[in-house]
């Protein structure tokens, strides 16, 4: 799952945190926010990917690192 980067993103995150299902979610680390602290931290397993994605044949990164984030339900 690659939700929307806005304000709703906690909104995603906190579904997938109450699924009882498998979900894998490609998510911006953005450690200092309450919805990494409420839904992932400690509560899911974390991945942090090395440097910056790059999307499609894009010279330039994404402005923000990222992580995999995995809820096992």
């Amino acid at each position: 799952c690659n939700p929307p980067y806005g304000r709703e993103i906690a909104l995603w995150v906190k579904k997938a945190y109450e699924s009882k299902a498998l979900v894998v979610m490609l998510l911006p680390a953005r450690t200092d926010t309450k919805w990494f602290h409420e839904y992932v931290n400690g509560k899911a397993e974390i991945r942090f990917i090395k440097g910056r994605l790059h999307f499609n044949d894009g010279k330039e990164g994404a402005t923000f690192p990222s992580m995999i984030v995995i809820f096992r339900g």
